[in-house]
């Protein structure tokens, strides 16, 4: 009989942990709601003790948002726990998941205690989120690179304090499928009570196996498997939902094992989560990319109008793809314009509709179509919550051949109007400039990516930016038809950032699994 996996999602989590993927508190129960949509089992909200911002983002989901249990992320501390259990407490199932380090490195580098230490500091982390809540995680951190003996005992004795679910996971995506799905069957077979709690993964993609990993895992036996929309995360991100969920739907017949996933749910929570974070889907990505159901070479094209199935081994509307492409124009109104947005997973206030249709037109008027991609950066531009120290109030090119282009900004703070001229190798280095010489806040420029939402000359170009000041950075998002102008605003969205964070507290040393 095949076995359930539970899909466990931490796109708000580690996810959110990616540089520069930070996602506001609307963006993220947005988000939320979308994964509730697509029915995973777990989504883990956040790390409430971190941030004020983290607590209030997991109480909110936790409060809001039906379906999947609600978890949030501790360390193995009673501060730490106790406002995990805080936070998620007000989601009608709810989970603490605790981690400590378990690898000889772990032990001796970063934690700097004994073996015996660490191991009793699971059992009474556990042992104390088992009095709170009935559902407990621990997770054994560096797990793939952990001594098996230590590993086994650790497992063993967190069971027996109280967790239903231990997370075994590859923290630095080091292990390989064959080694991760020998070290399952080794903890099946050497702890005497791991029947009494479900076995999960968690694995990193630093070497591209993240998936194969979590899949040698369930092949082994394990019953959930943590991952995140589109394999953003930590470094080289996590285990794809996405590719997990659809390799164990397509390939049941080697895994005898499927999830409750609505499948229909994937793309439309993917281009969610590419919005929110400004992380661009790769055209090739499996399941998700532009290409992964299109077909260039003639042969390929032949097969696929006699029988899908000759280059297709899934179906395109399975995961949410379709033929149909929905246009807005400027004559549409704004019950089309929020119907479309919901159908795309996103509820609208009444209070915000106003604010998004006026941007809509202003686009509309421009492009004259305006697609879902379009809408979507549209959506995120009015619903910003992201307060505006610094406005930009207009932009100015200027070109003389055999010169330096010339930037001109106006800048708008607290109702006073500030004016700069700039210069640099081309429009967005001046604009950049002159930017500067108003805010005199000195910032690098660590990385700069333009791409078109959409096809076409009047294509939206959504510009993405990351900054940094004094080691602190910040990431920044703006779009427009004039791709100069939202270079100007992507950076003056970063420098924004910068400004507000400056005086939130440092957060607390948080290495995850």
């Amino acid at each position: 009989m095949a076995r359930k996996i539970m899909i466990f999602d931490t796109t708000l989590r580690d996810g959110e942990q990616s540089p520069g993927a930070s996602m506001t508190m609307s963006e993220k129960l947005t988000l939320a709601h979308q994964l509730a949509h697509l029915n995973v089992d777990v989504i883990e909200a956040g790390f409430p003790f971190s941030s004020p911002e983290d607590f209030n983002s997991v109480s909110r989901i936790a409060a809001e948002v039906q379906g999947p249990t609600i978890c949030g992320l501790a360390r193995t501390r009673e501060d730490d726990i106790t406002s995990c259990y805080e936070a998620v407490k007000h989601a009608e199932k709810h989970r603490i998941h605790t981690f400590v380090g378990t690898s000889r490195l772990h032990l001796e580098k970063k934690l700097r205690k004994t073996a015996e230490q660490v191991l009793q500091m699971a059992v009474e982390s556990v042992a104390y989120a088992k009095s709170l809540t009935p559902d407990v995680e621990f997770s054994a951190e560096d797990a793939m690179r952990t001594d098996l003996a230590y590993l086994r005992d650790v497992v063993e004795a967190v069971i027996e304090a109280g967790a239903s679910t231990v997370n075994i996971p590859d923290t630095v995506g080091y292990t390989t499928p064959w080694v991760m799905e020998q070290t399952i069957r080794y903890l099946f077979e050497n702890v005497s009570n791991i029947g009494e709690a479900v076995i999960s993964v968690h694995c990193h993609d630093d070497l591209g196996l993240s998936v194969a990993n979590s899949l040698a895992a369930v092949r082994a036996g394990a019953g959930q498997v943590e991952c995140t929309v589109n394999g953003i995360g930590e470094r080289a991100g996590n285990a794809s939902l996405e590719e997990l969920v659809m390799a164990l739907r397509t390939r049941a017949d080697q895994f005898d094992a499927y999830t409750d996933v609505n499948t229909r749910e994937i793309v439309k929570t993917s281009k969610m989560v590419s919005s929110f974070t400004g992380f661009a889907v790769q055209p090739n990505k499996a399941i998700v990319g532009q290409n992964a159901f299109r077909h260039e070479a003639g042969i390929h094209q032949h097969g696929v109008l006699m029988d899908r199935q000759t280059y297709e081994i899934m179906e395109p509307q399975d995961v949410g793809w379709s033929e149909t492409v929905l246009t807005l124009g400027p004559r549409s109104g704004k019950h089309g314009m929020r119907k479309r947005l919901e159908d795309l997973g996103y509820e609208i206030t009444d209070e915000q509709v106003d604010a998004i249709y006026n941007r809509f037109i202003e686009v509309a008027d421009k492009k004259k179509q305006v697609y879902d991609e379009d809408l979507e950066i549209i959506m995120r531009q009015a619903t910003s919550e992201l307060p505006e120290t610094w406005v930009l109030a207009g932009l100015g090119i200027s070109y003389d051949i055999g010169k330096q282009p010339t930037a001109t900004v106006r800048l708008e703070k607290e109702g006073e109007i500030y004016e700069q001229t700039g210069q640099g190798n081309g429009p967005v280095e001046a604009s950049y400039d002159a930017i500067d010489r108003i805010i005199e806040i000195p910032v690098a420029l660590e990385d700069y990516a333009l791409r078109a939402v959409t096809r076409g000359k009047d294509a939206i170009g959504e510009v993405t930016i990351r900054v940094e000041r004094n080691g602190d950075g910040a990431m920044g998002r703006a779009a427009g038809t004039d791709v100069v102008w939202a270079s100007a605003a992507a950076y003056l969205n970063a420098i924004n950032r910068l400004i507000i964070r400056s005086g939130m507290n440092e957060r607390p040393n948080q290495d995850t699994p």
